[in-house]
């Protein structure tokens, strides 16, 4: 597999912040292929660990769930020859993929003998997850089979299909038979559970442990169903460190599935006064929504407070509270898609080579930040401002009128501010620089159609007081030039 480069007229249609299709397919490709050869290595890497690492019982078991992976591809045949490489591009089966790669890889240090039954144990439930996603696949394209199944933490989870409570954390072994689209889960001590797959997306039963897979209407028409991820064992990886201001994953109620429902069904009609390109960049792009639980900090006058995230190994998924509205909802996907966008412009391409002392001044953010997390931010915070702008310019949506000028504003100044230094940099690469220049003629081009000066001057005033503050938190000898 070969990876496809980045154009030169890619990378200036993204430092613009924008893309049309064949960029945004140019990045889908990308990772992609990075997914399918990070899948390949797990194999080869798992042959070639020793059996105190993986046991040759595990290797062989992966090798048995490729040999299923195979059978679906066949079942699915030419006319839809790429179902199976899509279900293996899953955003939350990235962090799965590095996590089990790190684990088969790393060196064996001087860890003590309960350090590495610990780890075989992890890397044990981490191999038993490919072979649900592997029975899932094969369901799906219709392909009959018995195989044994571990279900670890309480449950056991087929994606696209939906997941089984069982009793106890450790593993529990069931037996899952697939014949002419129905699922018989079995195991000891037990009522056999039956699942029926449906059409297209998530399964039914009749049993009260059984948790169907939710997904959202399509964002476009003739579009794929879009995934709500709120049982995937990876949406939230062991040991991940929490993200500034973000909660953990949620599993949601019917209620607030119904929240996120009603959020979403109007999200197209939120984009679209953007510009034609939001929603279809969003419809490329996002692959599921991964759900967090609403901030501890919000109180009832500031519920309508949320937080996101995207996450680089899992391409495609946007993380997020419940959104407050169709209007938060569509900025929190410009926001979040921006980063993934330029996530997949840093693997493609080297953009700078500063090191990542956090000694920036980001004005969305009271601690300093290292020159990426700054460049990240301020491309981000650079296509919300053109979001809002172009919505505002757009005029057809009279209720957030103000508010779009207002947050236009103040994205416009805060991206302002932080300009300076990205530009200034010793450290960018010529793409780097390329991607900064254009940032910075998106950013002026702005400047012609201003916000009303009411806006524009808190706006400035916001980003003064925020400066002043932090130069009294940062001693000047920890401050980068220009910062």
């Amino acid at each position: 597999m070969i990876l496809p480069p980045l154009t030169d007229r890619a990378l200036a249609e993204l430092g613009g912040i924008g893309g049309g299709p064949d960029t945004l397919a140019l990045l889908v490709r990308d990772q992609d292929t990075r997914r399918m050869l990070l899948l390949r290595a797990i194999l080869e890497a798992a042959d070639a660990a020793g059996a105190d690492v993986c046991p040759p019982a595990a290797s062989e078991r992966l090798r048995v769930d490729w040999a299923l992976l195979e059978a679906a591809e066949a079942a699915y045949g030419p006319a839809d020859a790429s179902a199976v490489r899509t279900a293996l591009c899953r955003p939350l089966l990235g962090p799965w993929a590095r996590r089990c790669l790190q684990a088969l890889t790393a060196p064996p240090g001087r860890a003590s003998g309960a350090d590495r039954e610990q780890r075989g144990r992890e890397l044990a439930a981490d191999l038993a997850h490919f072979s649900a996603v592997a029975a899932a696949v094969a369901a799906r394209a219709g392909v009959p089979f018995a195989v044994r199944l571990d279900a670890h933490g309480g449950a056991l989870a087929l994606p696209s299909l939906g997941a089984l409570s069982v009793d106890g954390s450790g593993p529990v072994a069931l037996d899952v038979v697939h014949r002419h689209g129905r699922l018989t889960l079995s195991r000891p001590g037990a009522a056999d559970v039956h699942v029926f797959l449906e059409d297209g997306f998530g399964a039914w039963s009749d049993s009260r442990a059984w948790h169907p897979a939710y997904a959202l209407p399509a964002l476009l028409p003739d579009g794929p169903p879009l995934p709500l991820e709120d049982f995937d064992p990876y949406r939230a990886a062991p040991g991940d460190p929490q993200c500034y201001g973000l909660t953990g994953p949620a599993t949601l109620d019917d209620g607030e599935r119904k929240n996120w429902l009603q959020a979403w069904s109007g999200t197209p009609a939120a984009l679209l006064p953007a510009g034609e390109q939001r929603p279809a960049e969003a419809a490329t792009l996002l692959r599921c929504l991964v759900p967090l639980a609403t901030p501890d900090r919000a109180t009832a006058e500031a519920r309508r407070g949320s937080c996101s995230a995207t996450r680089s190994e899992a391409f495609g998924a946007v993380l997020s509270s419940t959104p407050p509205d169709a209007t938060r909802l569509a900025a929190t996907l410009v926001h979040e898609l921006h980063h993934a966008k330029l996530a997949v412009v840093s693997e493609m391409v080297t953009l700078h080579h500063a090191d990542d002392r956090a000694r920036y001044f980001a004005p969305w953010r009271p601690d300093p930040r290292p020159y990426d997390g700054l460049l990240q931010g301020a491309y981000a915070h650079l296509a919300l401002a053109d979001f809002h702008q172009r919505r505002a310019l757009d005029g057809s949506d009279r209720a957030h009128l103000d508010t779009d000028w207002s947050q236009f504003a103040r994205y416009h100044a805060q991206v302002g501010a932080a300009l300076p230094a990205l530009v200034g940099s010793g450290e960018l690469t010529p793409p780097g620089r390329r991607l900064v220049e254009c940032m910075v003629d998106a950013h002026a081009r702005m400047a012609d159609h201003p916000a009303p000066r009411a806006h524009a001057v808190r706006a400035l005033e916001y980003v003064r007081t925020a400066r002043r503050l932090w130069a009294r938190r940062v001693p000047q000898e920890l401050r980068a030039p220009l910062a």
